[in-house]
């Protein structure tokens, strides 16, 4: 079974849309979504787990249609937001006796761990505390009811180097299990190119490209040249350009650029910037 799944799923507000999205993504599995400022990457997380509605097509969490009938396997989900949404005069103490009562599985013991591991104040009111500390608890509360998905919006936004590296860790360990998985959405590509298995590029509302990451990275390659040997190359052979003084860098196709060719390795934040140059 997959852990999420989209077929033609679209949202509108004024004038952007979202979708028609297709998105799969396998349990066990960690998919990144990368996109700019109102790409997307946050109605798709919202759609999920149905705290928003669709406009149109159709979403599964978990083998659950996303919606209204979802309740029980919401037990399953834990869902950061990139405001979390707690109760700003609650502390991360009281906050866990609210989620005790509410998740069947809670894991005290766990939660009490990653408040010490992750340095997060337990006295402290919720609206005192750093964007990093309150993303830190997000996370704490996602992780300590024995979820089998993962559903974040920028959860390392706010946190320092250090942090983000430990929590990378700690997410990376979570996927361990065969059978639980992540969403997450990030603008630090970085931590998504070290976390993911999947990438999923949103622009615009338009899902550009949805690989696994190493497929990307071995399908794709950076192409320095001067213009004249670019205009020459298949127009399908060339997903986008960046121009410098002295010469052109292009996003090519490794399967349509011409023989000996040197070509150097693309990072993901490369390609996506490469792909939204080669979309305008």
């Amino acid at each position: 079974m997959n852990a999420i799944e989209t077929h033609g799923l679209t949202k509108t507000y004024g004038d952007f849309t979202l979708g028609p999205l297709d998105l799969t993504l396998p349990s066990g599995c960690i998919m990144g979504l990368v996109g700019e400022n109102g790409a997307g990457k946050s109605t798709t997380i919202r759609l999920l787990p149905g705290m928003t509605r669709p406009d149109g097509g159709a979403a599964t969490v978990l083998g659950v249609p996303a919606g209204p009938d979802m309740r029980e396997v919401k037990q399953q989900v834990g869902v950061v937001l990139d405001d979390v949404g707690y109760p700003g005069s609650l502390t991360a103490t009281q906050m866990g006796k609210v989620l005790a009562a509410a998740y069947k599985n809670w894991d005290q013991a766990l939660f009490e761990k990653y408040l010490r591991d992750l340095s997060i104040p337990t006295d402290k009111k919720f609206s005192a505390l750093s964007r990093g500390n309150k993303m830190k608890l997000g996370i704490a509360g996602a992780l300590s009811h024995n979820a089998r998905l993962l559903i974040l919006d920028e959860p390392t936004g706010g946190l320092d180097p250090v942090v983000r590296d430990q929590v990378v860790d700690i997410l990376s360990e979570f996927t361990r299990d065969p059978s639980r998985s992540i969403l997450i959405s990030s603008h630090i590509v970085s931590d998504l190119e070290k976390l993911c298995d999947y990438i999923a590029f949103l622009h615009k509302g338009r899902l550009l490209l949805c690989q696994e990451k190493d497929r990307l990275l071995e399908e794709y390659g950076i192409l320095q040249c001067d213009r004249a040997f670019l205009d020459s190359l298949p127009p399908e052979a060339v997903l986008g350009r960046r121009l410098t003084p002295y010469s052109v860098e292009a996003l090519v196709r490794r399967d349509a650029a011409p023989a000996g060719a040197a070509l150097r390795p693309v990072t993901i934040e490369e390609l996506f910037v490469l792909l939204v140059k080669g979309d305008k």
